[in-house]
């Protein structure tokens, strides 16, 4: 179910047992898995792919640029696994170099507030 007060993208790839919840903004080439949960206030930015069963809570910003001054927009993207919940407020950035990936794996939990930086 996707909240009238969210923001979806109509390239965004997502699957019908999806939640978003009002106010969540999901970008263009993003992918999410079956099962998961967008909470409010939440951004899912480009190059997004979040497996099933996937919680995001509200602020959470994931898939933003890196913030390393060599990186120039090259195409990077951040993979989540299965079963992961990200707490209120965790930011996710993108890998820097061309087609490089930071990756959080399955079964994981991010912790309020954390960051986790470019190319982990």
């Amino acid at each position: 179910m996707i909240h009238k007060l969210a923001s979806v993208h109509p390239g965004a790839k997502i699957t019908d047992d999806v939640t978003v919840e009002a106010f969540a903004s999901i970008y263009d080439d993003v992918e999410i898995g079956p099962g998961s949960w967008i909470g409010p206030n939440a951004v899912i930015m480009s190059g997004a792919r979040l497996g099933k069963n996937v919680k995001v809570f509200p602020g959470a910003v994931i898939a933003g640029d890196p913030q390393d001054l060599k990186f120039e927009g090259e195409y990077t993207t951040v993979e989540i696994g299965d079963n992961t919940t990200i707490r209120e407020c965790v930011t996710i950035n993108k890998a820097t170099k061309a087609r490089g990936k930071t990756v959080v794996g399955s079964d994981c939990l991010i912790m309020s507030y954390c960051h986790v930086a470019h190319d982990c």
